[in-house]
C-alpha cells in the first residue's frame, strides 16, 4: 500500500470547481493586489480564529520581518529565538541589522526551553520570537513570564500551528505580534505564497497594515519606512474558500495522530509530546529514533514517504557560522535535528493507509 508523505492534489480536486470560479470572479474584476478578496478573507480568518482582525501578506516570511521592524530591532540588539524551525523564524531578525540569539529547545516539544529561553537574556536583548512548532504550542505563560520581566517585545511565529490553541487562546494573540505562513503545505495552504498579521493591539495592527503597503496610509505619502508585502487577491480568493474546511481538516489530523500515538509501540521511539495546556494541530507528526536512516529505509520499502524537519538545525548553518555556535553547543535541538522523521500526516490520508504506517513502524 502506498503512503505519501504529502498529496496536495487529492485536497485541490476536491475543490477545483468552487476555486476556479473564486479564481475567475477575482480574475474577471481585476481584483489582483490586495482589494475585496483579500478584505473578505482577513474579516474571515479574524472570525474564525478568534482574532480581533488581520492583515494578509505576500509570504509567512513577510509578516516576521514587518513584526521585527514594527518592534524596533536594529543593529546591536539580541532577539533570542529557537534553532529548531524553518530558517524564516530567524530572517526577520537578521533582516533589520539585528543579531539571532537560539536558546535551546524541549526534547518533547521541540519548542523553545522557558528556563534555557531566560538564560540567553542580556542586557541587549529587545525581544522573543517563539514558534510554536508542527502545530503544538509552546509554554507561553514561562515564555512571557521572561518577557515581561525583561520588557521584551514577543513575536509568535504560527507558520504551522493555525488554529492552534493555548490554554483556550488562539496562539498569536497572547504576545505581542502573530505570523502565519500560508504556503501551499501547510494546514491552510495557498496556491502560491501568502501569508498573515495579528496583534491584540490596535496600534500594532495600524502601523503594521502601513509597513505592509510602502510605510502609506494615503498613496503617495509615506510616514513610516515600509515595504511591500501586500497579499494579491488571488491567494485571498483561494483561501476564502479553503478556509471553511479548515476545522475538518484539523480534526482529521487530529484523529491522525490520535491513532499514530496509540498505535506505535516500536522500541526506542520517542513520540511527539501532547501537553494538556496546548491544542495541537498536527502540521507534522514528528517521532525520534536512534536509527532514524534505517527506519526511513524500512518505511520507503513498505512504500511509506517520510521527511526530514529539520536535518541541521540554525545555529549550525553556513548563514549563521559567525554567531559561533558549534556542534555540542545546543544539544537538545542537535539532538532531535539527527534523530527525528516525520510521518505522513494530512487530512485525505485513509485509516488504512494510518494503520499500514503504524504496521510497518512496528515491525522495524
Amino acid at each position: 500500500m502506498k503512503v505519501p508523505f504529502l498529496d496536495l492534489s487529492l485536497q485541490h480536486q476536491a475543490l477545483r470547481s468552487e476555486a476556479l470560479a473564486a479564481l475567475t470572479a477575482t480574475y474577471d474584476a481585476t481584483r489582483f493586489c490586495l482589494g475585496k478578496d483579500v478584505e473578505d478573507f482577513e474579516r474571515n480568518f479574524a472570525a474564525t480564529l478568534g482574532y480581533p482582525r488581520a492583515l494578509g501578506m505576500n509570504s509567512g516570511t513577510a509578516p516576521l520581518h514587518v513584526a521585527c521592524m514594527l518592534a524596533g530591532f536594529g543593529p546591536g540588539d539580541e532577539v533570542v529565538t529557537t534553532p529548531f524551525t524553518f530558517i524564516s523564524s530567524a530572517w526577520g531578525i537578521s533582516y533589520v541589522g539585528a543579531t539571532p540569539v537560539f536558546a535551546d529547545i524541549e526534547a518533547g516539544t521541540f519548542n523553545l526551553d522557558p528556563v534555557k529561553l531566560a538564560a540567553a537574556i542580556t542586557p541587549r536583548t529587545k525581544g522573543i520570537i517563539v514558534v510554536h512548532l508542527f502545530g503544538q504550542p509552546a509554554r507561553m505563560d514561562e515564555i512571557m513570564a521572561v518577557a515581561r520581566q525583561h520588557n521584551l517585545f514577543v513575536i509568535e511565529d504560527c507558520a504551522q500551528a493555525v488554529g492552534a490553541s493555548y490554554r483556550g487562546t488562539p496562539v498569536g494573540i497572547i504576545g505581542d505580534a502573530g505570523t502565519f505562513s500560508f504556503y501551499p503545505t501547510k494546514n491552510l495552504g495557498g496556491c502560491g505564497e501568502g501569508g498573515a498579521f495579528v496583534s491584540r493591539r490596535e496600534e500594532i495592527h495600524t502601523r503594521a497594515r502601513h509597513i505592509r503597503v510602502h510605510g502609506s496610509d494615503r498613496r503617495y505619502y509615506h510616514d513610516i519606512v515600509g515595504g511591500n508585502f501586500r497579499m494579491d487577491g488571488f491567494q485571498g480568493a483561494l483561501l476564502n474558500v479553503k478556509l471553511p474546511h479548515l476545522a475538518g481538516w484539523t480534526a482529521r489530523r487530529q484523529a491522525i495522530a490520535a491513532r499514530y500515538l496509540a498505535g506505535i509501540r516500536l522500541a526506542d521511539v520517542i513520540l511527539p509530546a501532547s501537553p494538556d495546556y496546548g491544542r495541537s494541530v498536527y502540521h507534522q507528526f514528528t517521532i525520534r529514533h536512534p536509527r532514524r536512516d534505517a527506519l526511513r529505509e524500512h518505511l520507503a520499502k513498505h512504500e511509506i514517504g517520510t521527511d526530514l524537519i529539520y536535518p541541521v538545525p540554525l545555529h549550525l548553518q553556513k548563514c549563521y557560522a559567525a554567531l559561533g555556535r558549534g556542534p555540542g553547543s545546543l544539544p537538545v535541538a542537535e539532538g532531535a535535528a539527527a534523530t527525528c522523521v516525520s510521518l505522513p500526516i494530512f487530512p485525505e490520508l485513509t485509516d488504512a493507509q494510518v494503520d499500514h504506517v503504524i504496521q510497518s513502524i512496528n515491525t522495524f
